[in-house]
């Protein structure tokens, strides 16, 4: 199965430190947002990979690319420990770029696949979220998605106040953390919202959703949403999700992201507790 990866949104909530990066490439804690995604994805079994870029994006093609030059500064000085983990970058997945010509919402950043992917279900993986869990999320798709063989979205309860920031949908729970889901709306106020579960910004689709997104007129914000295009399949499945998710989109759930993943590091992981109980 390959993997989609929108990333040609301009992170205008995160300027002006997205001013001339993408908010893909900003750091969590020691890697840039965008490789937590890929190695996701990879950790799931899925190593071929589209990243749907736009202007000003050429630093994600930069970063998974081989430099040659600062491997020889690093073997020259002797820095194999670091080396070894610039050479691990390159070597992650095959990665292949695409670029939309026009930011007009995600679904149409997802049509720009449609010839990578061809006529088999792919997952997406959405450049700016990152989740934290045992099992891959992306894993726990590809699990129900190999049941039912429809199109499957991960989904999360959200609090009332944070229901008009997420696509939403509406089901009935068939089976353990499985839905099957009957509305999806994006980004509804909560009183005509079909419930609060969210798409978290994990989905495996299959290759008729290319045929539902030209046939979806621009809904929210005036552009192509996904969710418009989904809730024209016959069926969709959710998976519910309980691990974390991180939208790197938002200045304080990037600050979260970092300090999660830096807790997980037993070379850091006092001093940081130390340094934080400062605050306290």
């Amino acid at each position: 199965m390959k993997a989609v990866i929108p990333a040609a949104g301009f992170g205008t909530r995160l300027l002006p430190a997205t001013k001339s990066q993408p908010k893909e490439m900003l750091p969590v804690y020691d890697k840039p947002s965008i490789q937590h995604v890929i190695e996701e994805a990879i950790n799931s079994g899925v190593d071929d990979i589209l990243i749907v870029t736009g202007r000003n994006k050429h630093s994600i093609e930069d970063h998974f690319d081989k430099s040659y030059e600062l491997e020889y500064a690093l073997q020259k000085a002797g820095k194999d420990r670091v080396l070894k983990e610039v050479r691990k970058i390159t070597d992650l997945a095959d990665v292949c770029y695409v670029r939309q010509k026009d930011i007009n919402g995600l679904g149409d950043a997802i049509a720009c696949a449609e010839k990578h992917v061809q006529d088999e279900p792919f997952v997406v993986l959405l450049g700016d979220s990152i989740t934290m869990s045992k099992i891959p999320l992306t894993k726990q798709l590809i699990d129900v998605f190999n049941k039912y063989n429809k199109s499957t979205v991960a989904i999360r309860e959200v609090s009332p106040d944070r229901v008009n920031m997420h696509g939403i949908v509406g089901g009935v729970n068939i089976h353990d953390n499985v839905y099957k889901i009957n509305d999806l709306v994006e980004k509804p106020n909560w009183s005509d919202a079909p419930s609060n579960l969210a798409i978290v910004g994990r989905y495996i689709l299959t290759p008729d959703i290319f045929d539902k997104i030209k046939q979806t007129e621009p809904g929210f914000n005036g552009e192509i949403q996904l969710t418009d295009a989904l809730s024209k399949l016959d069926e969709v499945y959710g998976v519910k999700f309980e691990g974390k998710v991180f939208n790197i989109e938002n200045r304080l759930e990037w600050i979260k992201s970092s300090i999660d993943f830096a807790m997980g590091d037993d070379e850091f992981r006092d001093d940081l507790i130390d340094y934080m109980k400062t605050f306290i």
